[in-house]
């Protein structure tokens, strides 16, 4: 049975023909009926075949789905720019667009290629960051009203409602807008950092996204980090995936329990355990200072965290874990997931949200993000002090403890950022990578500034594509 005839029903009053495929020409004769269709302002009226299937949203596969068939290398293949289509009810993407910051599903389909998937859940998402400037409220910190951006960023939902189908091997879809990121390039380029030095992150590539039809523009599809991603990237897969939460609290204890159990990704319905990293950040509580790397080396990957640590600094990854931000004099840090290893008792620090790296490479461009110290290094005897622009309160990295600790590791810090500046970073391999997606993506760029008001000018992306590479060059030089 062909997609569209699955559809039918649903479509009775959400026909885009343009953006559903049909696997074969079968369609069943049924009963016609004439309706309306609108999306946006455009009004296109339709013979619309009657069902007698009850919930027109659900279409049922029948094994031979590319999404079934094809793992996650599909849609995350460097070498690919795809399209993506989301269908919603116009009363849904109403809903949507009336209160972004809800951050609430509504039900929807998810078109891609030949395959239709439906019913899925459909939200936009984002930090305080993401909102600004795309919604009407009044209050910057606190972001509200409705939608005013053509773009804001979007989660996909594929296990909506129970659905055990994963679409290419994923749960959940993300499309981060890039709103704020003239270069369009952050997220792509430092995930890819990152993986290339070793460290667990996830993929990330451009995208086309339409909605009802309608050209949206060029967003980040980033992998989601959960436990398929854990499946993935690690040999023990049974562990605990924490999101922003740390081993210590700024305090420089450990938190209690059920913050943990709070932050949990994964296992969080099964009693969960959560002693290992709890246990791993009161042994660093206990430690002296000359028996921190022995903890770290006997419960993580030495290479690996410092290699993370290598990227985000020589990315100014500044909006990441190693930015404490204070208020009242607690910090805390954000941008980051822990993965525990129960097997063999290892902890895995994963990046996340690296829509802001970058910037703060030839100045401290963003008011809100630049870290003050050096690797290492560590000023105002670790009290909260004000830095940046707009004198945000932070404190030192290299006051946390375990941070510290990571920092000890000076001879394989400066190897490692030797083997990172000569390799993925030199202009051999990630210049190239940008000229590569540069080129990837410019049709699909011009179309929609072609399209909006709001959307980036071809000459303004030359020169942020230029300011990038300064900014790539100057980091090299670190």
């Amino acid at each position: 049975m062909s997609s569209l005839s699955k559809i039918v029903p649903f479509i009775g009053f959400l026909l885009f023909s343009n953006i559903i495929s049909c696997k074969n020409d079968e369609v069943p004769e049924v009963e016609t009926i004439e309706d309306e269709i609108t999306a946006d302002s455009n009004i296109i009226e339709n013979e619309i075949p009657e069902s007698n299937i009850k919930d027109p949203l659900t279409i049922t596969p029948d094994g031979s789905e590319n999404y079934l068939n094809f793992d996650s290398e599909y849609i995350f293949n460097q070498e690919s720019l795809h399209t993506f289509d989301l269908v919603l009810s116009e009363e849904n993407l109403n809903l949507l667009n009336a209160d972004p910051t809800a951050e609430e599903y509504v039900q929807g389909m998810l078109v891609f290629e030949n395959d239709t998937v439906s019913p899925v859940g459909i939200r936009y998402k984002g930090s305080i960051g993401a909102f600004v400037g795309c919604v009407d409220g009044p209050n910057w910190f606190e972001p509200s009203g409705s939608k005013i951006c053509t773009k804001l960023s979007m989660k996909i939902k594929i296990n909506w409602e129970g659905r055990s189908e994963k679409f290419y091997g994923q749960k959940k879809l993300q499309f981060h807008s890039m709103n704020n990121d003239d270069s369009q390039m952050h997220e792509r380029a430092g995930y890819w950092l990152f993986r290339q030095m070793g460290v667990p992150a996830p993929r990330a590539v451009h995208a086309r996204l339409n909605i009802n039809g309608i050209y949206t523009g060029i967003y980040a599809l980033v992998e989601q980090i959960d436990s398929r991603f854990i499946k993935e990237n690690f040999d023990d897969d049974e562990g605990n995936l924490y999101k922003e939460i740390w081993p210590l609290s700024s305090a420089g204890m450990p938190y209690p329990v059920d913050d943990y159990v709070n932050a949990l990704k994964t296992n969080e319905n099964d009693h969960p355990n959560v002693d290992l990293i709890r246990d791993f950040g009161q042994k660093i509580a206990m430690a002296d200072e000359e028996n921190l790397q022995e903890i770290i080396s006997a419960h993580m990957n030495t290479n690996e965290i410092v290699s993370y640590a290598v990227v985000d600094r020589l990315i100014r990854n500044d909006d990441g874990a190693f930015h404490w931000y204070c208020d009242d004099g607690v910090c805390t840090n954000h941008n980051y997931y822990w993965y525990e290893e129960p097997s063999t008792a290892q902890l895995h620090l994963i990046p996340w949200d690296l829509d802001n790296a970058f910037e703060n490479i030839l100045s401290n461009t963003n008011p809100v993000t630049p870290i003050a110290d050096q690797w290492g290094g560590s000023r105002n005897d670790c009290e909260p002090f004000g830095y940046g622009p707009w004198a945000l309160s932070q404190k030192s990295a290299a006051c946390d403890k375990l941070t510290r600790g990571w920092a000890k590791y000076t001879e394989t810090y400066e190897t490692l950022k030797i083997q990172f500046i000569n390799g993925p970073f030199s202009v051999a391999q990630i210049d190239q990578q940008i000229e590569t997606w540069v080129t990837q993506i410019t049709e699909a760029h011009q179309e929609a500034n072609n399209l909006y008001e709001d959307a980036e000018s071809e000459e303004s992306w030359v020169n942020e594509i230029n300011l990038f590479k300064a900014q790539l060059k100057k980091a090299r030089q670190h």
